[in-house]
């Protein structure tokens, strides 16, 4: 690991939790805070969308890095600072096996370095980083790449849970990893329950739902029905409030009894007409608030008072 990878932003998951917030330290609430998230930069996707050609196409990618560049420097004059930036997956376009995966990679390494060291990143795993079907080499490369593919932390007296979606989309081949992470998220919830702690947030790739629990299938942005609700209904029995995920490359979201779908739109390449962006996300004693903003839009105003204040309220 580089003396800079040791400075702070690559605080890689290891032991299915993350060194950049001792549970010890972070298990009780003290107060109203802040996290960015981002989603998809997708290194290459803009240049293989925009030939036709997403299979094999992504041959070039400095749009991305641009992009991600802005939303660092962004991220980095914000003050106060945010407790963490998290990334929803799909980090770049190249799937496992693919050209330019590790040119893709590196330069995406390289970027991120930059993030403030006082900001810890978390990572999560999409489908174009560890494959649509997953291998048990697949994940392996992930974990060793930028660290576990799921796992749990605290800060602030939160709970955050960090799933690999991929396992509920296609486990066929490493069934074995998604019946490991299943037991895992069931202790995890388990302790949620035990603990009342104030709130607890899941980060995944894939969506739940776009807008409706009863929506039809779509077999590539959302969960199939059975799995779900199966899986909603288990983070609603244990007080989860909030699924975050990325994916769509399109806003969106809604609610399922009492727990919210927010689908983040990305860093990267767009599919529909939102802007290039990151989610401003406040957590306060009693409520999650959430706020999309441009790149743009972030860089040159900042958060906005409202939030601000939540932020401040004591």
């Amino acid at each position: 690991m580089s003396a800079a990878e040791a400075g702070g932003v690559f605080h890689r998951a290891r032991g299915r939790t993350l060194d950049a917030f001792p549970a010890g330290k972070e298990s009780e609430w003290k107060g109203p805070f802040y996290f960015i998230l981002g989603a998809d930069p997708q290194f290459g996707l803009m240049k293989a969308w925009s030939t036709g050609d997403c299979d094999n196409g992504g041959d070039e990618w400095e749009q991305e890095i641009r992009l991600t560049e802005q939303a660092v420097q962004a991220i980095n004059r914000l003050n106060p600072k945010p407790k963490f930036f998290v990334l929803c997956g799909d980090l770049i376009h190249a799937m496992p096996g693919k050209p330019w995966r590790t040119e893709q990679t590196e330069d995406l390494k390289r970027v991120l370095r930059t993030v403030d060291s006082a900001i810890p990143l978390v990572l999560v795993s999409g489908n174009h980083d560890i494959g649509n079907a997953p291998t048990a080499e697949t994940v392996e490369e992930f974990c060793q790449t930028w660290g576990d593919d799921y796992f749990s932390f605290w800060v602030g007296g939160i709970l955050f849970l960090v799933l690999n979606s991929q396992f509920y989309q296609n486990p066929s081949q490493c069934p074995s990893l998604k019946q490991a992470q299943d037991q895992w998220l069931d202790e995890q919830l388990s302790i949620a329950r035990q603990r009342h702690c104030q709130h607890a947030i899941v980060f995944q790739h894939i969506p739940l739902f776009l807008e409706s629990i009863e929506e039809d299938d779509d077999d590539y942005f959302n969960l199939s029905k059975p799995t779900r609700k199966k899986l909603a209904d288990k983070l609603i029995h244990a007080g989860v409030k909030v699924v975050f995920s990325g994916h769509y490359h399109r806003n969106a979201g809604g609610t399922y009894q009492n727990l919210d779908m927010v689908v983040s739109s990305a860093i990267g390449c767009q599919l529909g007409g939102d802007p290039h962006g990151l989610r401003v996300v406040v957590v306060t004693a009693e409520k999650i608030v959430h706020r999309y903003y441009s790149l743009d839009e972030l860089s040159e105003k900042g958060i906005e008072g409202d939030l601000m204040d939540l932020i401040k309220k004591k």
